[in-house]
């Protein structure tokens, strides 16, 4: 039997990692649909790099769903299609070409973490296991049968960045294993509401990564990790301006809430139940890790010294 052919949307360090599976697997990719990498997202490699390397077309399409990227595909007739990290909602339509059925890779357990930015979700809520989930595409967002699934164990520290290159790899050892099935109609069918109750989450806006000192010394670690390096950083915000934390650490000592302190070993800073140890801030551009200029950046914001 000639090997399936697929065409592929993707985009993100993990669509790259699912596109590597494919070709692994044997699939030939008939065809990628993805964007160009922003200025801030040098930090992966994306599909586009893969696909030229192996002769695979690329496509940039400024409306996936138009007419004119529906009758390319259509004249392809691939076997497969699939969605890795892709950002537009796919139609209908688009899901009926492909003989063997369309497929999505989600970074996340289903039925729970559904929608947008679920890596950066599962920390801020503190999970502390995770996985990517290789499902049936609907017109409705991660929702179809499960065909597999990968388990992440959450490490305490684990960031944004740590977690998404895991679930890269994993999404890459899942693809691969789950193209047989899908070509040889062997793969399973997990219907989603069978295990357990579905959560959504929709995508993260700026306010979303705000600091206040009401939350725990957890909560804020949470919302630190979710958005640390590579990604903008959580933020501290006064009438008097804002200033990033781009990395800290829950400490043993305490500090009242609103508050800094300035012990021998660094910059604590208070919120309602402890402490963070603070290891890198940024204001104005300029990454601070000096206790010093710390101290300065949060006296800049009214914070004042406990």
């Amino acid at each position: 039997m000639p090997n399936p052919t697929a065409v592929v949307c993707a985009y993100s360090s993990v669509g790259t990692a699912a596109l590597e599976g494919l070709l692994e697997a044997g699939v030939r990719v008939l065809a990628l649909y993805t964007y160009p990498q922003g200025p801030d997202e040098r930090w992966f490699t994306p599909p586009e790099a893969t696909a030229r390397v192996r002769g695979i077309p690329v496509r940039m399409e400024p409306a996936f769903n138009a007419e004119v990227v529906y009758e390319a595909i259509r004249d392809l007739a691939p076997d497969l299609l699939f969605s890795f990290y892709f950002r537009e909602m796919i139609q209908a339509r688009f899901l009926e070409l492909p003989r063997l059925g369309a497929y999505n890779l989600h970074g996340s357990l289903l039925p729970r973490y559904r929608g947008r930015a679920p890596i950066n979700w599962v920390l801020v809520k503190g999970e502390t296991a995770t996985g990517v989930t290789l499902h049936a595409m609907t017109p409705k967002p991660d929702d179809g049968d499960i065909v597999a699934q990968a388990h992440l164990p959450i490490a305490w520290d684990e960031t944004a960045l740590s977690l998404t290159r895991r679930a890269a790899a994993a999404g890459r050892d899942l693809v691969r294993a789950a193209v047989p099935g899908l070509v040889d109609g062997s793969a399973p069918r997990i219907r989603q509401g069978t295990l357990g109750p579905s959560t959504y989450f929709g995508g993260r806006k700026p306010a979303d990564s705000r600091l206040s000192f009401a939350m725990t010394v957890q909560e804020a670690f949470n919302q630190i990790r979710a958005v640390a390096d590579p990604w903008p950083n959580a933020f501290l915000e006064t009438e008097r301006g804002v200033v990033k934390v781009a990395w800290a650490l829950p400490a043993a000592a305490s500090c009242p809430a609103g508050r800094y302190r300035r012990p021998p070993e660094g910059l604590l800073l208070g919120f309602s139940d402890g402490a963070l140890a603070l290891r890198s801030l940024r204001a104005a551009g300029e990454r601070l890790e000096r206790p010093t200029e710390q101290a300065a950046a949060l006296a800049a914001l009214g914070i004042e010294e406990a």
